[in-house]
């Protein structure tokens, strides 16, 4: 790692800010590479989870990047252009501009729960600011990890893109390199760990990670609209994506219909589950015991766990896909109320006033999303400016992170910084400041000896 690290930076000096021409061939060649392999990278996928949704691979992973990288490749030639800011009256006619210039070399840590497009996605923007890169992709999905090592090796050199595979002390190991900028997607334990060895190296970290995003609904919203859309969004990728609804808050006279609309969008989206081509494995022995693990405390603290899927309750863990359920009667000392769930279990709380539901939230670690369903303006108004989270969607889930002209990232507990195409761009550029001065100007007025006439020009700009 270290060598390859040496190498970067070596090939960074002698291109240290590409023309638009180079990073656009390379943007390019990672969309031919992404749609030549659409089909093994699907298959891929599908292996290391036990088994994935060849659509869901092929929406979240295929066509998100490809529209990332597309974005991208139209906006890129006037992202890199300076930029110029006002001068104040005392300095003109001086003129100043912002360059952005590429930091150098970027690190990526990328996650098992989209292992491609998490690892590519955070490139695409580390490319367009003209960076080079090193990734170090799950162990999690180790098939995949080196698919991506190999597909990025036959269109990069090593100087350029360099993809470290292994187990996580490699990944410790990595997170200790002084990059000049790294980018972490994972839990918020382990970003801990990734930005404390970073600040020995004084290296700029973003940490995208994850908690729980709360989704609220409106007494008078439409359930069945709420119903389908909250399940969209929290079954994609079996509940094992970071912005998935953690829990929902419901209006406590609500709940009983809340629940029967759940239970009857979720059989209309799935029929069944173990043989189910279009739901997604939990990723893991260890992580399927997990939940389960949740799903018992709750139920010995008092939680009601509604089986939406009754006669296939009993998934085997050699499957591991595990059926959708509902938790009602939930507590805050519930494990499933304190951790964030990443899986196809769904808990709902009951509220009685706006108040009551942004104080519920409030008490908690800032969400990476929150989702409100509301027709009422007054009340979608006052969760946006009151609430604080990483992003939001109204009367939807998830589709925010599917705008490229909207930054991505988290706040808090969540995630520091945010990327996604042109807030990419600027989190992997460095914006210089350029100060040009005039050939007719006053400067001298400020040199040496000091005397009234100094005086009097401070006394002017102050």
């Amino acid at each position: 790692m270290h060598s390859i690290l040496q190498k970067q930076r070596d090939a960074f000096r002698t291109e240290p800010n590409p023309s638009f021409d180079v990073r656009d061939h390379r943007l390019k060649q990672l969309a031919q590479m992404i749609g030549d392999n659409s089909d093994e990278i699907a298959a891929t996928v599908s292996e290391d989870f036990g088994h994935r949704s060849t659509i869901e691979t092929r929406l979240a992973d295929i066509t998100a990047l490809m529209t990332e990288i597309k974005h991208t490749r139209k906006h890129l030639r006037k992202w890199m252009k300076a930029t110029r800011r006002p001068v104040a009256l005392q300095f003109k006619p001086a003129k100043n501009e912002v360059r952005y210039m590429p930091k150098g070399v970027v690190g990526i840590i990328s996650p098992w729960n989209y292992p491609f497009q998490l690892a590519i996605s955070p490139l695409i923007a580390a490319l367009s600011a003209g960076n080079r890169a090193m990734i170090k992709p799950s162990e999690l999905t180790p098939r995949t990890s080196e698919l991506t090592k190999r597909l990025l090796g036959e269109i990069f050199d090593e100087d350029l893109v360099a993809v470290i595979t292994g187990d996580a002390k490699i990944a410790q190991e990595f997170s200790t390199l002084n990059f000049d900028h790294m980018l972490f997607t994972g839990s918020t334990k382990v970003g801990r760990f990734v930005m404390e060895a970073a600040a020995k190296n004084l290296t700029p970290v973003t940490l995208e990670l994850g908690g729980k995003s709360p989704t609220i609904i409106d007494h008078d919203y439409p359930l069945k609209t709420a119903a389908e859309r909250i399940l969209s969004g929290k079954l994609l990728n079996s509940g094992q994506t970071c912005i998935a609804p953690d829990y929902v808050l419901t209006p406590r006279d609500k709940i009983e219909a809340t629940v029967d609309e759940l239970v009857q969008t979720s059989r209309q989206f799935y029929p069944s589950i173990h043989d189910n081509d279009d739901y997604t494995a939990v990723i893991s022995e260890q992580h399927f015991a997990r939940l389960e693990g949740l799903l018992d405390d709750a139920r010995k603290k008092g939680a009601n766990i509604i089986e939406i899927y009754p006669d296939e309750a009993k998934t085997s863990s050699n499957i591991r896909k595990m059926p959708p359920k509902l938790v009602t009667n939930v507590t805050p000392d519930m494990d499933i109320m304190s951790e964030e769930i990443f899986g196809p279990l769904l808990p709902l709380v009951p509220y009685d006033s706006l108040d009551d539901a942004m104080d519920f939230i409030a008490e908690r670690p800032h969400p990476l999303a929150l989702y409100i369903f509301s027709d009422n303006k007054l009340v979608v108004e006052r969760l946006n400016n009151e609430v604080l989270a990483g992003g939001v969607a109204v009367n939807d889930t998830i589709m925010h992170i599917a705008q490229n002209d909207l930054p991505f990232g988290g706040v808090g507990d969540s995630g520091i910084g945010a990327y996604h195409g042109h807030d990419g761009f600027l989190t992997f550029s460095h914006a210089k400041g350029v100060f040009h001065q005039s050939k007719m100007n006053s400067r001298k007025m400020l040199f040496p000896p000091y005397g009234k006439t100094i005086e009097r020009i401070l006394g002017f700009m102050s």
